[in-house]
């Protein structure tokens, strides 16, 4: 089976109201795009959700792809927190990681606790729970899911190549799969943040809601290595993945909510399969 969805989808806790405390309703657009994602989702019927998170395994120059068979974690704090169990796909995982090994890429398989079973199961990080709570939990979907890491220290190019082995590998798999890119954008819009004001914050949102719309999201590969860093961006990896899918997998994306809710951007993208 083919590539079913793909999407971008952010994990601020302001998307939440359980957890956002004082931040409630502040992310009112991206919430609603979120819940239309989700929707989009649910229609899709993936078998496997892969999901590549910028904030599980920081592995040094190498992409992480988690082989365990469960993964389960929290977001929020103890006063208001939601949690999420899943079954992982390690058969793909594994498909994966000997596609990336063939291709020469700095990636590793990761697991966690026991080989197999129901102790083999790695922690799930609050940008692998939050959109998986709106996609399985809030659908009741019992999808399996894959989850990627990509690599800040390696050549952007090779986070998209591993996007274009993910899309050959589940396009030739007996599997619906859909593609979760988990991206917060630019973190230096408030000067009050914690990582500063920058120019280069809106600048770098700007730039991504344009490629997005023009249909070009491979452009975020060119993008000025002194603007991103200024920019501060938790996306422009796990997009770079997506932008590698996309060449192998013909796709119409749409731009669903983009909003500076606080000090980071926060962006919902929809991307469906054209048809032949």
């Amino acid at each position: 089976m083919p590539v079913v969805y793909a999407c971008i989808a952010p994990h601020g806790d302001e998307l939440i109201p359980k957890i956002a405390g004082k931040n409630r309703g502040l992310a009112a657009d991206s919430t609603k795009g979120m819940r239309r994602l989700a929707a989009e989702i649910k229609d899709a019927r993936p078998e496997t959700i892969v999901i590549a998170t910028p904030h599980n395994l920081r592995l040094t120059k190498s992409i992480g792809v988690v082989v365990a068979e469960n993964s389960s974690g929290k977001a929020g704090s103890k006063a208001a927190e939601i949690s999420l169990s899943a079954r992982c796909d390690p058969d793909l995982a594994y498909e994966f990681l000997s596609a990336a090994e063939e291709a020469r890429l700095p990636a590793i398989g990761a697991n966690y606790g026991t080989a197999s079973g129901q102790l083999s199961n790695m922690a799930m990080d609050w940008g692998t729970v939050i959109p998986l709570w709106f996609f399985l939990k809030r659908n009741h979907l019992k999808s399996r899911i894959v989850i990627v890491t990509p690599s800040r220290e390696i050549p952007l190019e090779q986070n998209f190549t591993f996007g274009v082995k993910v899309g050959e590998v589940s396009e030739v798999s007996r599997k619906r799969v859909a593609f979760v890119a988990s991206a917060d954008q630019a973190h230096a819009h408030d000067g009050k943040g914690p990582y500063g004001f920058s120019p280069m914050a809106d600048r770098y949102d700007r730039m991504v809601v344009d490629a997005i719309e023009r249909g070009r999201l491979s452009d975020i590969l060119s993008f000025d290595p002194e603007m991103v860093e200024g920019a501060k961006p938790d996306s422009l990896w796990q997009m770079a993945m997506l932008a590698g899918l996309l060449k192998v997998v013909k796709m119409e994306g749409k731009l669903y909510s983009y909003e500076v809710p606080t000090y980071f951007g926060m962006l919902c993208a929809g991307y469906t399969r054209l048809r032949a």
